[in-house]
């Protein structure tokens, strides 16, 4: 019996974040590597899901979400877009945002086709596209404010090209795309007939005055857009995978019927409690408070990466910060995530990870900060001994 994993799946191993994750627990490091938080989602929230199971809403769900949660996100739309959507026809829930943009890929990718992304992107995008049989056209953004040349964007387009995927706020960068950048990749999609696909899980984490662009609201793009995003972000419950897309009747009729073979349907009184968690924090100031909650822990990393000679990039978004090791003399980014984790007790991912070609990759390092204040400080602390740098071959710190 031939037990070999089928050729597509065989380059796939554990990913980065597995890796440095168990490096953390066998090391008892600071974790700042994956990106969901370690403290507590709100109570109306929880306390929601606790009323849906009470109501025994324990069965399957609709394949394609419950009508109340469409009914949310829906309404979240035309609060925030000034577009009325039908929550039957134009929204679609899934488990999660990484399934969700699995679903559209295989919904819209035919073998030989070509997905266009902005490098560095999260890592699940690569293996959808093999799984499609597709190939994945990176184009380079650019440190330190992450820009993009227009002209290499263009150039990338071919009659094969099927799909773009565009990721804002950005992870791992924290880039938020600005109107102007966004009207160049519409219109070039319009030119091309191409469909775009966008991943905007941390639409509700911007600071310094930046707006968030959905590509779909620009003229002409609702049409061949399918904007993906995801409450765990939103709400601290990334654990809950509840993800969903809006989009057009014809593409969601194509991602749904990937999605019923996927996961059929999510679970219910996540959903339920979602509903509720839309509904209502609006008039909670639930939204600003979560802004202004990010932007603190943001500051707070930042110094202590600053402190103790980790120069941080600028971010618009998300809730991660990049850190420029240039200087430190490793060889690439991994030696120095590795020797981070091992040795001084922190654990950050590193950003090469996240190109199709990692030598690509500047010399920076990933840190998270949707983290308690306490976990922040404990990480401060152990960064404390790289104030002196490190040896070349960075095995240990100079004192």
């Amino acid at each position: 019996m031939d037990t070999r994993a089928a050729a597509r799946s065989r380059g796939f191993g554990a990913s980065v974040f597995s890796e440095m994750s168990r490096l953390a627990a066998r090391h008892g490091a600071v974790n700042l590597g994956q990106g969901f938080p370690d403290f507590a989602g709100p109570d109306f929230v929880k306390e929601a899901a606790k009323g849906a199971i009470d109501a025994d809403l324990n069965q399957y769900a609709i394949s394609h979400g419950t009508p109340r949660l469409r009914a949310a996100i829906a309404a979240t739309w035309a609060r925030d877009y000034g577009r009325e959507i039908d929550p039957d026809a134009e929204v679609t829930v899934t488990s999660g945002a990484t399934e969700t943009v699995f679903d559209a890929v295989q919904a819209f990718l035919n073998p030989g086709d070509e997905l266009i992304a902005f490098e560095p992107f999260y890592d699940s995008y690569g293996p959808s596209v093999t799984l499609a049989g597709g190939t994945l056209r990176p184009v380079t953004l650019h440190p330190p404010d992450w820009s993009f040349d227009p002209d290499e964007l263009e150039a990338v387009f071919t009659p094969r090209t099927r799909v773009l995927l565009l990721n804002t706020p950005h992870n791992p960068t924290g880039k938020v795309f600005s109107r102007s950048e966004l009207e160049v990749v519409a219109r070039l999609c319009r030119e091309h007939r191409v469909l775009a696909v966008t991943d905007e899980v941390y639409d509700r984490i911007v600071f310094d005055g930046a707006v968030h662009v959905s590509l779909a609201t620009l003229p002409d793009m609702w049409e061949r857009t399918l904007t993906i995003n995801s409450t765990g972000k939103t709400f601290s419950m990334t654990g809950w995978k509840i993800g969903y897309a809006v989009g057009p009747a014809p593409l969601q009729a194509a991602l749904r019927a990937v999605h019923q073979f996927v996961t059929f349907a999510t679970s219910t009184p996540f959903q339920e409690a979602m509903a509720t968690a839309m509904e209502v924090a609006p008039g909670l100031g639930y939204y600003d408070r979560l802004k202004a909650e990010y932007a603190a822990r943001r500051a707070l990393l930042r110094a202590a990466l600053e402190d103790n000679g980790l120069p941080t990039l600028a971010i618009a978004g998300s809730y991660f910060l990049m850190a420029d090791i240039a200087a430190l003399g490793f060889p690439d980014d991994v030696a120095f995530c590795r020797y981070l984790t091992t040795e001084v007790g922190v654990a950050a991912i590193p950003p090469s990870a996240f190109y199709a070609d990692p030598a690509r990759a500047p010399l920076l390092a990933r840190f998270c900060f949707a983290k308690r204040e306490e976990t922040l400080h404990a990480a401060a602390e152990r960064l404390a001994c790289l104030r002196g740098g490190v040896d070349a071959m960075g095995t240990q710190p100079r004192r």
